[in-house]
Formats: C-alpha cells, sequence, structure tokens
C-alpha cells in the first residue's frame, strides 16, 4: 500500500545522494542551486524524519554512518527506478535524446574516443554528452555513469560487458635511443636501461613478460616516470628511454617511425592488459540514447581495435 508520507522525502533524499557522491555540501549545494546551509537543513530535516544520523560531521571531513550507508543503496535503487520510468516515457520519441555520461581510460579517451564524439553528436544532436576520464575500477551507480570503457581482463560480473576487441601492450622506444644504447634482447636487459613507467603505485616499476612457460618479474628504473601517455610517449620519442604503452596510443608513432617496438616475442600482462570492454548496468528499459551509443562505438571501434598494429 502507498504510504503518502513518503513523498516529502523524495526530494531530500535525492538531495541526499548527492551530498554523497560529491563529499561534501558545498560541492553539492552548487549542483543544486542552493547554499550549503540551505542543504545542511534538508539532511538535519531528513535525519529527523528517519530518526536516524546519516553522517558523522567534522569540520573536515563528511563521514556516512552505517546506517547513512544503507539509506543511500535504497535511494540509489529509487532514483534508477525514477530514471527507467522516465526512460520508458520518452521510449516512443523518433530522435533519441537527453543527457548521457560515459567515462573511459584518459589514454583511450584521448587516443581512440576522441575522434569519435564529434560525430556521434553531430549525428545525435538532442543527446547531450558528458565524458569522463576515469582509470581503474568505476562505481556506476555511484558516480552517475551510464555507460563506462574498461581495459581489462577482468570485467566487472554485475555489470553487462560488451568486447570491443584486444588491447596489447606494447614496449617501444626511439631508433636514436637504442641507436645510442643498444637493444635488450631478454626482459633481463632492462634493468641496464632508462624506463619510463607510470609512478601511481609502488609496482607500476615492476614489468612482468610471459613466453610460453617462461615467466620474468623485472623491476625497472629511470630518470623519468608520469602517469600520462602522451607526455611517457614524447618523452620516448625524445629518447629518454623505453616505455609500455597499450597499442592504440603508439599506433601512428610506429607508423611514422619515431618509435620502434622492442622485445617483440613476449608478451606483457599489466592491470590494463585485457580487453576493450564496454559495460553498463542490466535495465529492462534501456535508453534511446544509451542504446544508440552502444551500437555506435561498438560498430566504430570493432575496426579501430582490430586495425592496431601490434
Amino acid at each position: 500500500m502507498f504510504n503518502q508520507s513518503l513523498i516529502p522525502l523524495l526530494p531530500d533524499l535525492a538531495s541526499y545522494i548527492l551530498v554523497v557522491n560529491e563529499g561534501s555540501f558545498t560541492a553539492a549545494a552548487k549542483k543544486l542551486g542552493v547554499t550549503p546551509s540551505a542543504l545542511s537543513k534538508t539532511i538535519t530535516r531528513l535525519e529527523n524524519a528517519l530518526s536516524t544520523k546519516l553522517f558523522q560531521r567534522t569540520t573536515r571531513q563528511l563521514v556516512i554512518t552505517q546506517a547513512g550507508q544503507k539509506v543511500y543503496d535504497q535511494s540509489v535503487l529509487m532514483i534508477n527506478a525514477a530514471q527507467q520510468a522516465l526512460d520508458v516515457s520518452q521510449s516512443d520519441h523518433t530522435e533519441p535524446s537527453g543527457s548521457l555520461t560515459i567515462a573511459a581510460p584518459e589514454a583511450f579517451l584521448f587516443s581512440v574516443l576522441q575522434p569519435l564524439i564529434g560525430p556521434f553528436l553531430k549525428r545525435y544532436p538532442e543527446i547531450q554528452l558528458k565524458v569522463r576520464a576515469l582509470d581503474g575500477d568505476i562505481d556506476l551507480l555511484k558516480h552517475g555513469i551510464d555507460a563506462a570503457f574498461k581495459l581489462t581482463d577482468r570485467p566487472d560480473e554485475n555489470l553487462v560487458l560488451k568486447e570491443l576487441g584486444p588491447t596489447n601492450l606494447v614496449l617501444c622506444a626511439s631508433p636514436e635511443y637504442l641507436t645510442k644504447n643498444g637493444e635488450p634482447t631478454l626482459p633481463q636487459d632492462l634493468q641496464a636501461h632508462d624506463c619510463l613507467y607510470l609512478a601511481e603505485t609502488e609496482r607500476d616499476n615492476v614489468w612482468d613478460f610471459f613466453k610460453e612457460d617462461e615467466y620474468h618479474s623485472i623491476t625497472v628504473s629511470g630518470r623519468y616516470a608520469v602517469n600520462h601517455s602522451q607526455m611517457r610517449l614524447n618523452g620516448v620519442k625524445q629518447g629518454l628511454g623505453i616505455g609500455i604503452f597499450h597499442d592504440f596510443v603508439i599506433q601512428e608513432a610506429l607508423l611514422q617511425g619515431s618509435v620502434k617496438p622492442v622485445l617483440q616475442d613476449w608478451t606483457i600482462k599489466s592491470n590494463y592488459h585485457g580487453t576493450v570492454a564496454l559495460q553498463y548496468a542490466q535495465s529492462k528499459y534501456m535508453p534511446a540514447r544509451l542504446r544508440v551509443f552502444i551500437d555506435y562505438m561498438s560498430r566504430e571501434l570493432a575496426g579501430l581495435v582490430k586495425a592496431n598494429p601490434a
């Protein structure tokens, strides 16, 4: 039986979701177009209505309580149901429309997706596209993301998976560097070379090599480390050392001859090795805007991924 007393709580619950997602009253209030004090009063009103404390508030941080997490999880389901109702109401529209938020690793976004976004938006003028550069595991519901591209051999089992093709890691250096320093013939040889790596985690300078039943885990070093693929590639082109890149990042550089692959008979593996995967939440009613985006990118990327030379 429908409880009419819940109706006044619905906008407050939606505001609560935004506070959790943004991590602060100030950021959430800015998106809602209200003052932080007004939003704080909204959350206090919600806490009183629910007879539970949603946050532990300090001067420096906002920490969600255990009860607050449960309320958040249920509130997200409510918002998703509302979104599905909106999608159903728009399903009869001939032209896909509305806002679509996608995420992708920065290197893939810059090298592969960027040239496809303009044509997509021209083809579907009623769609508003929001793009976020995000690496690693992504909580689609928490971040309000409709679909995410991932480079992985371990896709999220809780999401729908559409595999677009393989992505390989390629070790390369400039011809000038190899002429001056010699070309490695074994993974162990890299320990005598300058290597460029990500420097995001403690293990980013540990490179794993496989060939048939042989395996080597090599700790490399170098004077330059950066977690931006284009900056790292520019460093390799300038002769600063040997670097690892996804095939789609260095495709043009390989064709131009500004870099050369090394240790080609070895397979390199990392957290971002495996499949180009497009993942999204399971839904009985998929919005037309998401369906056309998936179809468009699947069709365009199938050819691009297979065309990579590595």
